[in-house]
């Protein structure tokens, strides 16, 4: 089952297990968050990728993929630029995406497995395509067909 979710003024982490769609508007970094027209921020599961500020953090998979060139990756797999936000968020249109939560991915955010239309299931062309690295912690049993 598919749950709709809707705007509000604090973002619900979608519980873990549940399926939801995701229609990109911003994308921050090379791992997330998404945010997604109807309400959820998604932290793409199972993958870690360089901070905006090129750094990676102390206790996570260090890709060798610059932190812009992640971004824009995972831009590109999820829709189009079409400019950015004041807070320096890429704004982007794409395709309804489908999402299983994986459950808090920590900040207001939900950590999950998502398919785009685009760019088939993002952590693992983000994997592929060398913009991040996964994160056997939290990458588990998940398969790339």
């Amino acid at each position: 089952m598919i749950l709709p979710f809707i705007l509000a003024a604090q973002v619900a982490i979608v519980p873990a297990g549940e399926e939801f769609i995701c229609t990109p508007i911003r994308v921050w970094d090379g791992d997330g968050p998404i945010w997604c027209e109807e309400g959820p921020r998604i932290r793409l599961a199972g993958i870690a990728a360089r901070e905006m500020d090129g750094t990676c953090r102390t206790n996570q998979p260090c890709p060798d993929a610059g932190a812009i060139e992640a971004r824009d990756a995972l831009v590109a797999l999820v829709g189009q630029s079409i400019g950015r936000s004041p807070e320096g968020h890429v704004l982007v249109k794409g395709p309804a995406m489908r999402c299983r939560s994986d459950g808090d991915g920590v900040g207001s955010r939900t950590a999950a497995w998502c398919i785009s239309p685009r760019g088939g299931d993002l952590s693992c062309s983000m994997v592929a395509g060398g913009w991040a690295l996964r994160w056997e912690r939290f990458w588990k049993d998940h398969r790339c067909d």
